[in-house]
């Protein structure tokens, strides 16, 4: 058994004192400062990109709140115009109304006077007979009224007053 003893005396020596333990454990110290780097990157690289997804919702959150400011504005806008649109559109229906109404009501004035008219025309008709040219008449010789209101007696008439006034003299 002394062999056995000595064979692996001399091999752990040989590791040991060969240099083979320590290149074992450099190689496993450098494989972990490997690893912790790597690690290390690994984090700092999710870090970056955890920053830069930060970065990019805080953009778009302020982007959102841009566009909802801008919204709120556009529909204040357009409730306002909606507003005055329909402000003036009442106005309108209101004029409408209103000259509708108008418009019946002169017509209606309208056909009162040409009734009228009417009637004082054929009136004045049934009343020519009884009129005369002068004051004082009592005679009452048809005369023509023009449209001016002038009075002229017709002609056969002139004859008959001329007559009278010859006889009278």
């Amino acid at each position: 058994m002394e062999i056995q003893y000595d064979s692996i005396i001399g091999l752990v020596s040989m590791l040991l004192g060969g240099g083979s333990l320590g290149a074992f454990f450099t190689w496993r110290w450098q494989r972990m400062k490997a690893k912790a780097e790597a690690k290390g990157a690994e984090v700092e690289v999710a870090q970056k990109v955890q920053d830069t997804y930060e970065e990019m919702l805080e953009a778009k959150q302020k982007e959102v709140e841009d566009n909802r400011r801008y919204i709120d504005e556009l529909r204040q806008d357009r409730d306002h115009y909606k507003q005055g649109y329909l402000e003036v559109r009442n106005q309108l229906d209101q004029l409408s109304k209103d000259f509708r109404t108008f418009r019946n009501e002169t017509e209606d004035e309208r056909a009162s006077m040409k009734r009228d008219i009417a009637r004082n025309g054929r009136q004045l008709e049934c009343m020519r007979p009884f009129l005369c040219g002068r004051e004082d008449c009592a005679l009452r010789l048809p005369v023509n009224i023009s449209p001016d209101g002038e009075v002229k007696e017709r002609r056969e008439r002139k004859k008959q007053r001329k007559e009278e006034n010859n006889e009278e003299q």
